[in-house]
């Protein structure tokens, strides 16, 4: 069986377009996600903002951090690969799989089914780019759940 891990960020402030999370699949094994979730806690009133999740071959974004993801079994392995969070520099070479669109009074859930799920292939990278600027700053938090294997 697989690994399943889990990365995230809490209570960010954000106020550009960028990355919310990228995945670096590593050299050895592919990576398949099954799950995003994004929200925030400072707005109140309705606007629309532009998700895409898409493939990088080209740089890496920058501007963010480093994510340690979590094995949900704890009896697995540290995930191989690398994870990054808000990047604010947005990784390059993108092509889109899915573009998607949030209404921040609610939580955003992406959970595809099992045949429409993203595989990422050995040392390849995807992105869960937030494209529309918000009108003001939002405190954000997200998750990304993936299976390695």
């Amino acid at each position: 069986m697989s690994r399943i891990y889990s990365a995230s960020f809490v209570g960010v402030a954000v106020t550009v377009a960028q990355d919310l999370f990228e995945i670096n699949a590593p050299a050895t094994a592919s990576v398949m996600v099954h799950e995003f979730r994004v929200g925030q806690v400072t707005k109140t009133t309705t606007e629309f903002l532009r998700i895409n999740v898409a493939r990088s071959t080209g740089a890496s974004g920058s501007g963010g951090s480093a994510v340690t993801p979590i094995p949900l079994d704890v009896l697995d392995t540290a995930f191989a690969g690398t994870c990054e969070a808000n990047n604010t520099t947005i990784a390059t070479t993108l092509t889109v799989v899915e573009p998607l669109i949030w209404n921040v009074v609610t939580e955003y859930i992406w959970m595809p089914t099992p045949e429409c799920r993203i595989l990422i292939g050995p040392s390849g990278r995807l992105v869960f780019s937030l494209i529309t600027v918000p009108a003001a700053s939002m405190t954000m938090s997200g998750t990304v759940k993936f299976e390695c294997g």
